[in-house]
């Protein structure tokens, strides 16, 4: 079958689906991609390692990284020239807690560690495995949420365009934090933190394509943060606030992602169950809610776009599949194209391909 689907396609399109061992997933899977209808067709996995819940793959096409969220937090890479994963070398812990999120920067691996509130940065070596973190950057702060915000929890860690600062995204802070990552050393230093609304619990953020704003989604509240980046300066200044759902809705937001050609933002929402669809306009600072679409199954934990920005593809946790949606390029809105099961799906990751349309 993963024969046929890279003829249909066109060859060495891969995507690669993280999940959590711990409740029943494969650990990282690997898929053909037909780039005609967008199926993925599983051509082998690895449980190598505990809960790889976050999955990057390396612009060489031949590595893949994966967190591994747990206590001891580590992060893994994999040779994915075959048709499955094959762990390359040993994972490196990251030294701190339950990593959820993964960047590649200046020769580095960055994660994003909720348990412990901090960011990690991890060597690569000439063979692409990562060595244990060189810097542990900790974040300080708390959130009026009893629960959830009782110290800081680092969601999200993402390289600003140019590679000169990195943004981490902190739920229980109530913040984003920008840090500035030396390539040679990989000392990773604090630079500035940026306040969200108290209590909204931001969580993923993305960056419009051309590097002016970035958006902020929060998962205690319902809500997106609206950011001019002030890339000489490394500074992040909020502007407005829309409300991704009405606010009596029970939900939790999860990802974002934005289009290539800075028209559109798709959201996940889990406990609702849906992908919010945002319209941007020129300037990039006022999204408009067009409308929700079902996600396909339960509990989008994450969302992805393929290489060429044409479709959507949603990683539904708790009904344990992969659905993927055709883009309308007009409207932007999803339609569901076609899923895979995939128990306790985490994130989809693809490999370096096709050139997004330009801005």
């Amino acid at each position: 079958m993963a024969d046929e689907a890279q003829r249909d396609g066109e060859p060495g399109t891969r995507a690669y689906i993280g999940s959590f061992t711990s409740a029943g997933g494969r650990g990282v899977v690997a898929a053909a991609v037909d780039r005609r209808t967008g199926a993925l067709t599983v051509t082998g996995a690895s449980d190598a390692v505990t809960d790889p819940s976050f999955l990057v793959a390396a612009s060489a096409d031949d590595v893949l990284y994966a967190v591994g969220e747990t206590e001891e937090g580590a992060v893994a890479a994999f040779d994915v020239t075959g048709p499955a994963p094959r762990l390359l070398g040993r994972p490196a812990p990251v030294g701190g807690a339950h990593p959820t999120h993964l960047a590649l920067a200046h020769g580095h691996a960055l994660t994003a560690n909720y348990g412990s509130g901090s960011v990690s940065a991890l060597p690569l070596g000439p063979d692409g495995a990562p060595r244990p973190a060189a810097r542990v950057l900790r974040h300080h702060g708390a959130g009026p949420h009893p629960e959830r915000q009782a110290g800081p929890h680092a969601h999200q860690v993402v390289p600003a365009p140019g590679g000169r600062w990195v943004l981490s995204v902190d739920l229980g802070t109530d913040s984003v934090h920008v840090g500035a990552l030396d390539p040679g050393t990989g000392v990773l230093t604090a630079h500035g933190e940026t306040p969200m609304r108290p209590g909204s619990g931001p969580r993923h953020l993305a960056f419009h394509p051309a590097g002016s704003h970035v958006y902020v989604l929060a998962e205690l509240a319902p809500t997106l943060t609206v950011c001019r980046w002030d890339a000489a300066a490394g500074v992040l200044a909020p502007v407005g606030e829309p409300v991704v759902l009405p606010t009596d809705a029970v939900s939790h937001p999860s990802g974002i992602v934005a289009a290539p050609d800075g028209r559109f933002l798709w959201a996940a929402v889990r406990g609702d169950d849906t992908i919010a669809v945002l319209a941007l306009d020129e300037t990039g600072e006022r999204p408009r809610v067009v409308t929700t679409v079902p996600c396909g199954g339960h509990w989008p934990r994450d969302l992805a776009l393929d290489p060429e920005g044409r479709r959507l593809y949603v990683a539904n946790e708790r009904s344990g599949d992969v659905t993927w949606f055709d883009i309308d390029p007009t409207t932007g809105v999803p339609g569901r194209a076609g899923s895979l099961e995939a128990p306790a799906a985490s994130c989809v990751a693809f490999a370096p391909g096709a050139a997004p349309r330009p801005v």
